[in-house]
């Protein structure tokens, strides 16, 4: 029996030279969960889009139910049966979640939308393919979860037989991810096929029948039956090495508080509250992890700290000094280091060189400046090719615009260059974000050094497994507040801690007061 779709020999050469797909070969079964991994920039996501009709080929051929197409635009994929849920959801927050549904192909009563109908439609999509939602709730006031099942409901009630699912798991909580996952295997089992692209192996073992594996625009694994393989057959396929999951963590050596947060609020400019009375210290010689479902405050808690937005109440000390009020300078020489979650607006100067980049927090100090004014580029030059050897940063050279840079460049100079400034607390906002799978192992190890050197780390992160295998201890953010603070002990889980970031389970203020 032919493949559902099959993509014969794909290339993709974009204007500027980047050769994105090189003789790509892809090909699904009806009625399979088929994942899709590879680094950032290995040619996955480009191939998707494709398929889905967002980039055109080069050259190459897509064979859809045994019959040779030319995909245009979205629309001509969905009109084919093809349906994607970005990561980025698609929904209008102010609509309901049945308007968003039947959005653009609405049922009307004569010239008029039928909005009862709308609502009827959805109810009837949910109950046939078990995705709960609640069709007259406003996108805007639901859990994220849900809104991933609105998303998927879109592309059902336009007749899609094929969903290409990108990074659907990116934030949702383990709870939500096996809703997910049950979803799925429903939708297959009445017919479905499904294409789900994630960089979380873990996922790939639990969910797919088969995965296809991509490395420099090429396929290194092709359609192999998931039983078969390890994570680390399916990571060294990634990277063209071996790859070690588990970082080398020695028992901790706790020392003093570093820094003492203190019923800390924030209303942003839209009066929005952001923080509410968190409180909470992180120790030298220790990883302090902020888990939650992204948008409960852990941006707003990062921006605060760094000194990027300015606290409305309450109290922040870096080794005893007072660091609120002093902006990002103040609080750089006061001792902390920040590795934002946005690179792009906050981590670089992308007019600027990779060097300027690694010395702009430090240029106006020795050894770079001589009696506190001239510049030394000899120093400036040295200082950069250190670094971009110690980390690996790959570019023609330390002059190289940083704006030339691959993402997982860029972050390498932003982590560079904060590692390197002698912190007494780090933060770390999602440091491993568009980050492949070598240089996250990198940059965990770095963090685990810090630690192991007895600074103070802020841990961020979106990616709950990440902060379970780097964190001594965890706090969970819910709507802005600490919901609980816990100790990472072996008997501590991830649905344990889902909970909290569902907001389900809150600890009582005496279990907090414990715990800081």
């Amino acid at each position: 029996m032919p493949p559902l779709v099959k993509m014969k020999d794909i290339i993709k050469v974009y204007p500027n030279g980047v050769v994105a797909n090189r003789d790509v070969n892809f090909a699904v079964e009806k009625g399979e969960i088929h994942a899709l991994v590879g680094e950032n920039g290995a040619g996955k996501s480009t191939l998707m889009k494709i398929l889905y009709g967002l980039e055109q080929p080069t050259s190459g051929q897509i064979i859809l139910n045994n019959r040779p197409v030319k995909i245009h635009n979205p629309h001509h994929a969905i009109d084919l049966g093809i349906g994607m849920v970005h990561q980025n959801f698609m929904l209008v927050p102010s609509f309901t979640i049945a308007q968003n549904v039947v959005l653009g192909q609405e049922p009307r009563r004569g010239q008029v939308i039928d909005f009862e109908e709308a609502v009827r439609i959805t109810e009837s999509l949910s109950k046939e393919y078990g995705l709960a939602v609640e069709p007259t709730a406003r996108v805007e006031s639901t859990p994220v979860g849900m809104r991933q099942r609105v998303e998927i409901l879109k592309t059902l009630y336009r007749g899609a037989d094929l969903l290409i699912l990108d990074e659907p798991t990116a934030v949702l909580t383990p709870q939500e991810t096996d809703d997910l996952f049950e979803a799925v295997r429903r939708l297959v089992n009445q017919g479905k096929t499904v294409i789900f692209i994630t960089h979380k192996l873990v996922e790939v073992k639990e969910i797919s029948d088969r995965v296809t594996v991509m490395r420099h625009g090429t396929v290194t694994g092709d359609a192999i039956s998931t039983a078969s393989v390890t994570e680390e057959d399916i990571a060294r396929m990634m990277v063209g090495r071996t790859v070690f999951f588990q970082i080398d963590k020695p028992p901790q050596q706790r020392g003093n508080a570093v820094a003492r947060i203190e019923n800390l609020s924030y209303i942003s400019e839209t009066g929005q509250p952001r923080l509410r009375e968190v409180s909470f210290n992180v120790y030298g010689g220790e990883i302090l992890g902020i888990a939650g479902v992204e948008g409960n405050g852990q941006t707003s808690l990062a921006e605060v700290l760094s000194g990027l937005k300015p606290a409305t109440t309450g109290k922040v000390l870096v080794d005893g000094q007072s660091i609120l009020g002093h902006g990002p300078r103040g609080v750089r020489q006061a001792g902390v280091a920040h590795i934002p979650e946005d690179r792009l607006t906050n981590g670089v100067a992308l007019d600027a060189t990779i060097a300027e980049n690694l010395v702009v927090d430090r240029y106006f100090q020795p050894p770079f400046t001589r009696g506190g004014w001239l510049l030394s580029p000899a120093k400036v030059k040295d200082t950069a090719q250190q670094l971009m050897q110690k980390f690996d940063i790959r570019a023609s050279g330390y002059n190289a615009p940083i704006g030339s840079l691959s993402g997982g460049n860029m972050q390498k100079v932003v982590l560079a260059r904060e590692f390197s400034s002698d912190p007494a607390l780090l933060i770390a906002a999602q440091p491993t974000r568009g980050v492949d799978i070598g240089a996250s192992e990198f940059v965990r190890g770095q963090l685990v050094e810090q630690r192991n050197r007895g600074k103070a780390v802020l841990l961020i992160s979106a990616d709950l497994a990440e902060v379970m295998s780097l964190a001594d201890r965890i706090a969970v953010m819910y709507k802005g507040q600490i919901a609980g603070i816990f100790h990472n002990t072996p008997d501590l889980t991830e649905e344990e801690l889902g909970l909290y970031m569902l907001g389900i389970k809150k600890q009582s203020p005496a279990e907090l007061e414990q715990m800081l």
